[in-house]
């Protein structure tokens, strides 16, 4: 069993502040209030999409890889390949496929590359921005193990 939550950092969470108070300073010149609603509003706004962009999750659970919305049993996934930082930033731009599937978060600098080997899929493979690659891989090997049995 392995789970993940992509989370953003903890620094991003500033931008809340900058735009609450960029909200405010607009609507600041009609009144008062105007400026309260924006700063509440802008900080309200921002927290809900950094937190939308920080819940994608990566899991394998029942025999399966869950990355954010796609669901791959693990018997249709081949070699894993853990990325360190450079590797990872290869991947995703001068390597990238067009059609690879990627959970990418800039933030997260490793990741893991999964191929899957399912005749059927286009997709090559896997990219998933990960900040334990190597327990990831570990998970999946278990996984594949376990459903063999």
């Amino acid at each position: 069993m392995y789970d993940e939550r992509l989370t953003v950092p903890r620094s991003w969470w500033l931008l809340t502040l900058a735009t609450g108070f960029s909200f405010a300073l607009v609507l600041l010149r009609f009144s008062a209030l105007g400026a309260l609603i924006g700063l509440v509003v802008g900080i309200a706004a921002t927290a809900a999409a950094l937190s939308s962009y920080g819940s994608a999750r990566i899991r394998v659970v029942q025999g399966s890889l869950v990355a954010g919305q796609a669901r791959i049993p693990v018997d249709a996934l081949g070699g894993v390949e853990v990325l360190n930082p450079s590797e990872a930033v290869a991947w995703r731009s001068v390597k990238a496929d067009p059609r690879a599937f990627m959970l990418l978060r800039s933030y997260v600098p490793t990741a893991l590359r999964v191929e899957v080997t399912d005749p059927a899929d286009p997709t090559p493979y896997l990219y998933l921005s990960t900040r334990s690659p190597q327990k990831l891989a570990d998970a999946l090997q278990g996984s594949r193990r376990g459903t063999q049995r």
